[in-house]
């Protein structure tokens, strides 16, 4: 498959205030850091997203959306294939966009209204339907309620230390080194060790094991490996293990998670 990596240009330097685009990518594409003059959200309809920036690393089921403010930059992974839909949107087009890069929940309407929006042309009439159906879409994006708690956020340490132990439990989940002995490693008291990781990340080392090993099996999830491996995997002694965290996290089962979406 041939994927145009320029294709948005033309996107996100129109002259409408809103412009929507939409894209197809195979399992494991992976799209390289950049950046973009204005806001985006992405969305996809099919497959799971995995969006990284400095601050951290959302995953992203089709139930959610990601929203980034201009300028931040941010790498894209695929998992599974990926039929993603894009907005790029100007920062001043409405008051009461959101200020921060987050997941925003996709209801019904705001779905609808992104798949249409990606299939306008570039060059819409903005007193026509295809106007107003950008002015409804500013709107909803407006009222949106931003979570206090961002379950599909792992936030990321800006100390390179710590970040080292993030990518080794990222890369390997099922790592079982405590923070006694990651403090060891780091040579510095255990107090110290958790201290530093909770100003960084908002959480503490635990919470941040448990929520990365819960994203990265999302992933997994995603591609269709049995739930009992994507347990042993991650860290969790046996299914029923693994699934009650996941229930108590994100308030249905792994069987049901995309199921329900």
């Amino acid at each position: 498959m041939i994927i145009d990596s320029l294709a948005h240009i033309p996107f996100e330097s129109a002259s409408r205030p809103i412009t929507g685009m939409a894209a197809n990518y195979p399992h494991g594409y992976n799209i390289a850091k950049h950046k973009h003059l204005r806001s985006q959200f992405l969305y996809a309809t099919q497959g799971v997203m995995v969006v990284e920036t400095k601050e951290g690393r959302w995953v992203v089921p089709p139930t959610k959306g990601v929203w980034l403010q201009a300028h931040v930059e941010h790498t894209v992974s695929m998992r599974g294939k990926v039929s993603m839909r894009t907005l790029f949107i100007d920062p001043d087009a409405i008051l009461g966009l959101p200020e921060k890069d987050c997941v925003l929940e996709v209801s019904p309407l705001l779905r609808e209204l992104v798949l249409e929006a990606s299939r306008l042309p570039l060059d819409y009439d903005i007193r026509s339907r295809d106007g107003q159906l950008m002015k409804l879409l500013l709107g909803e994006f407006s009222r949106i309620p931003i979570l206090s708690i961002q379950p599909f956020h792992l936030p990321w340490p800006a100390d390179e230390r710590l970040e080292q132990v993030c990518i080794q439990i990222t890369r390997q989940p099922a790592d079982l080194t405590t923070a006694n002995q990651w403090a060891d490693l780091l040579a510095m008291s255990t107090k110290t060790f958790q201290r530093r990781f909770k100003s960084h990340t908002g959480i503490t080392f635990g919470q941040w094991r448990q929520l990365a090993r819960l994203l990265l099996s999302l992933e997994s999830l995603a591609q269709g490996t049995p739930i009992i491996q994507v347990a042993l995997e991650h860290g969790y002694g046996s299914q029923s293990a693994y699934t009650a965290v996941f229930k108590r996290h994100f308030g249905v089962t792994p069987s049901n998670f995309y199921n329900e979406i």
